[in-house]
């Protein structure tokens, strides 16, 4: 992860690398870092939305992992296949 810290909205991918707790590799996006929260050096603890396989929150987490083995990522591939355009609703097929 690079110096500039995490931002709301930013999406990771947490794995072992981030915490022995992951070993289920997870998605989350970020709601905010909790700079007031004590920590070991190179550690840091933020608020996250665990997203499920379709992309959407699915729990609301507060996170603890080592700093250098977070992934950011623009997006996740389900968040973007969940953009593509969808067919407008009619009366004939609502």
């Amino acid at each position: 992860m690079s110096e500039r810290g995490l931002k709301a909205g930013d999406v990771l991918h947490l794995t072992r690398d981030a915490s022995p707790q992951f070993t289920r590799p997870i998605w989350v996006r970020v709601i905010r870092e909790l700079p007031d929260r004590h920590t070991y050096d190179g550690w840091l603890w933020f608020e996250a939305y665990e997203l499920g396989s379709a992309g959407r929150a699915v729990a609301k987490r507060e996170l603890f992992v080592r700093r250098e083995g977070v992934r950011r990522l623009a997006t996740s591939p389900t968040l973007a296949a969940r953009r593509q355009p969808r067919p407008e609703r009619t009366a004939v097929n609502a």
